[in-house]
């Protein structure tokens, strides 16, 4: 009987292990890189976990970037919503992020010109698309502003 239970979880843990490998082959198949690994198209996850697969992307100054950000959690977006928000570079982020936290009508995006691109807040199974140029040379801060995302949920946008 342990011999069947013991094999019975290397066989699961393998398969599994396959199936993840794939899921994130596809991923990156999907990135489109030029020189020196510069995306100009970037798939972005996040999930129910408060967790964006990526913490760091590098684009190429004054290029057309195409951005999808993918919600792969099950959770609607009024109790785990999601959202990418891409900052101008001198922003106060946790201010900008307190701000947003009172935005609910407009879906946690607040008034002002912080903000270089955005996408749609996002629920559980949604994805949305978004087409931006990349701004000058830099390190920008890029977060979630659903209350309370920002502190895990946040990455660097270098621009070479």
């Amino acid at each position: 009987m342990k011999k069947i239970f013991i094999l019975s979880f290397i066989a699961l843990s393998i398969a599994s292990c396959g199936e993840n490998s794939e899921k994130k082959s596809q991923t990156s198949t999907t990135e489109k890189k030029s020189d020196d690994n510069l995306s100009t198209e970037i798939v972005l996850n996040s999930n129910d976990t408060m967790k964006f697969d990526q913490n760091m992307l590098l684009v190429e100054g004054g290029k057309t970037i195409t951005l999808t950000l993918n919600h792969t959690g099950k959770f609607g977006k009024r109790g785990m919503g999601h959202n990418f928000v891409l900052l101008k570079a001198d922003v106060d982020v946790s201010d900008f992020a307190q701000r947003a936290a009172s935005a609910m009508k407009t879906e946690y995006i607040p008034e002002g010109d912080e903000i270089i691109a955005y996408t749609k807040l996002l629920g559980g199974g949604d994805t949305d698309t978004i087409t931006f140029e990349a701004p000058k040379k830099g390190i920008y801060t890029f977060i979630c502003t659903f209350p309370g995302h920002w502190q895990l949920m946040k990455g660097k946008f270098i621009v070479k």
